[in-house]
């Protein structure tokens, strides 16, 4: 028995305990996921479900657009991406915000956009209305706005039925989007399913910052509970 015994303590000693039955074999060691600051792996893990593999083609606004990342700036894109978009399904990814990116991941997350996707003089000369909304709205002049510029393919204000385009009245749709959302919307189009800029959707006669501004204030006139808040005083 003792020989069996010291038989198999020496076959321990030469295999070794890293040969083990169950024992991990060495290997490459899985990074860090705060170390993780390559930007396709950061996109891929945190964005494209969303806005799709090569920023085209998602659920949510194509950020390879040349015309939204011209009408937004680096600060712009930082704040969105660390903090988040209130009243749209886009969470705060910094973890200062409550998400799960360090400032170095969010700093990367934008640089990457900004060089795969930003292309200077996109929008030179052609007078964009900005990102944010300078004055308030006129939502009755809004409802005119759409019928000239978004009824043809969206469908007359408060139809009901199938349109071209889809209904944007549609109140599970407002549901879900921001004013700000829109806007960008209106402004900067969406190339990915067609959908044309602020200088296009009624050729030759490109909408004015005002213009806009009311009509994204009419449309958000049409979100669900949005005359009670407005009657009772609460915020949009």
């Amino acid at each position: 028995m003792m020989a069996r015994l010291l038989i198999l303590v020496s076959c321990l000693t030469v295999v070794g305990c890293g040969q083990l039955p169950g024992h991990p074999k060495p290997g490459p060691l899985v990074p860090n996921p705060d170390s993780v600051l390559d930007f396709s792996t950061l996109y891929v893990q945190n964005c494209s479900g969303c806005h799709g593999a090569q920023g085209m083609n998602g659920p949510s606004y194509p950020l390879a657009n040349p015309a939204y990342q011209s009408l937004v700036d680096e600060q712009i894109l930082h704040q969105i991406v660390a903090n988040g978009e209130p009243g749209t399904h886009m969470p705060p990814f910094a973890v200062s915000a409550g998400g799960m990116l360090t400032d170095q991941q969010v700093d990367a997350l934008v640089n990457g956009m900004r060089a795969a996707w930003f292309k200077a003089g996109t929008l030179d000369g052609a007078n964009a209305p900005p990102y944010k909304a300078p004055k308030p709205a006129d939502t009755a002049h809004g409802q005119q706005v759409y019928t000239t510029y978004c009824a043809s393919c969206h469908g007359a204000a408060g139809a009901s039925g199938k349109s071209k385009a889809g209904s944007i009245t549609d109140p599970a749709f407002l549901s879900l989007v921001s004013d700000q959302v829109l806007r960008t919307v209106v402004i900067a189009g969406r190339p990915d399913i067609g959908q044309p800029d602020w200088r296009n959707d009624l050729p030759g006669h490109p909408m004015s910052d005002q213009e806009v501004t009311d009509v994204v204030g009419w449309l958000s006139s049409q979100r669900p509970g949005a005359q009670q808040n407005k009657a009772g005083g609460g915020a949009r």
